[in-house]
């Protein structure tokens, strides 16, 4: 799987907040790091669309149902502030803030990546599972199906 499939958080904070370059200009200031709400809410909103749309992911973990895509990507999105924010936290520098913004859209996609593979395969465990109970069942019906032909004939 290409790496370019992944979403990328600076991507959509380019997008969404093209003029976020971290340096003082004309009387404005302007800081990369940390993102506002509504770049992580494009964050949360792609990650939405990766989880459950037509994706490299989705074809080959399974997607996740609209209802757990939501908070799945909430949850991965908050994990990969938080974890940004403490390495970011005091990024005094515009390099400092870049390096904390490039960090968060590595956690992000790691995170992503680890979720889809753990769902994958906590589904392929359940499928497994179930197929064993259900062998286990059939067997268990033959056996006693014969057990009872056996009898009737003595």
């Amino acid at each position: 799987m290409a790496t370019d499939e992944l979403p990328s958080a600076a991507a959509a904070a380019a997008a969404v907040a093209p003029a976020a370059v971290g340096e003082e200009s004309g009387g404005f200031s302007f800081s990369i790091w940390p993102p506002t709400q509504r770049t992580r809410d494009a964050v949360v909103r792609r990650l939405v669309d990766t989880l459950g749309g037509d994706t490299i992911l989705c074809k080959r973990y399974g997607a996740v149902p609209a209802a757990d895509a939501e908070p799945a990507a909430r949850g991965i999105e908050a994990e990969a502030f938080d974890a940004a924010a403490v390495s970011g936290a005091a990024a005094a520098s515009v390099e400092e803030g870049i390096k904390a913004l490039q960090f968060y859209s590595k956690e992000v996609s790691r995170r992503l990546l680890d979720f889809v593979k753990s769902r994958s395969a906590a589904a392929k465990a359940d499928a497994a599972a179930a197929a064993a109970s259900f062998a286990e069942e059939a067997l268990a019906a033959t056996s006693e199906g014969e057990a009872v032909e056996q009898q009737p004939a003595e």
